[in-house]
């Protein structure tokens, strides 16, 4: 699902470079759940942004489901990630102005799809996600825990093949994080997704398949995770 080759990424900081991904092979297939782990500014989030291609990089490739992403224009990143990836962030980016519905329905009506399967489906994921009876609320009406809910059913609308989380539980006390991450590996299982998240806490990168750890924007560790070690 995902190939990266030799991936950097430098800015350019007063007189000397500063490098945030160092030379990044990586490769992961589909149907595995991969934990990004590391230290603060150990290049986990800029490596997630750039698979989703929300940013570019200085130097290497990335493929997507086969698809080199690195040489496509905006407006191809755009149909790509509509079609190929969901994507879940730490502070929600639900629209303020939309209902829990209409929030989840927004991926599929970009896309142009069908109206009538749309609504069906968005309100299927939100009775998933227990929330059912939610529908027609606004985010300042949800709390973080239920505007996080409506975000996971957000990425699944259209059952893309790649999900990327990036800090899902991080705004969230521990108890509503470990219900969302139980909710987020359930959804994805049935879906049968590649998903990579991003996290800085030990026990959620446990319930991955493999947990890789930066440092100093290298690749630290690769471990495959047996069933028995995921807590």
């Amino acid at each position: 699902m995902i190939a990266i080759a030799k991936l950097s990424k430098i800015l350019t900081s007063g007189r000397r470079p500063l490098v945030i991904l160092d030379g990044i092979d990586l490769s992961i297939p589909r149907g595995q759940c991969a934990a990004i782990v590391g230290a603060s500014g150990s290049g986990k989030s800029t490596l997630l942004g750039l698979m989703a291609g929300l940013d570019a990089p200085t130097a290497g490739s990335i493929r997507i489901a086969g698809e080199e992403i690195t040489t496509l224009s905006e407006d191809q990143l755009a149909v790509l990630r509509g079609r190929k990836i969901g994507f879940v962030f730490q502070s929600y980016q639900l629209i303020p102005t939309l209902t829990a519905e209409e929030n989840v329905l927004l991926p599929h009506e970009l896309l142009g799809l069908d109206a009538g399967a749309g609504r069906t489906r968005a309100r299927t994921l939100l009775d998933q996600v227990g929330l059912a009876e939610r529908l027609d609320h606004y985010p300042v009406q949800l709390s973080g825990g239920e505007q996080q809910r409506v975000a996971l059913a957000r990425a699944f609308m259209t059952a893309p093949p790649l999900l990327l989380a990036d800090e899902p539980t991080g705004n969230l006390d521990s108890a509503t994080g470990a219900h969302i991450l139980q909710l987020l590996l359930e959804m994805n299982r049935n879906a049968g997704a590649t998903l990579v998240l991003v996290t800085h806490d030990t026990e959620l990168a446990r319930q991955a398949d493999r947990i890789i750890r930066l440092h100093d924007g290298r690749i630290a560790e690769d471990t495959l995770q047996p069933a028995s070690a995921r807590a």
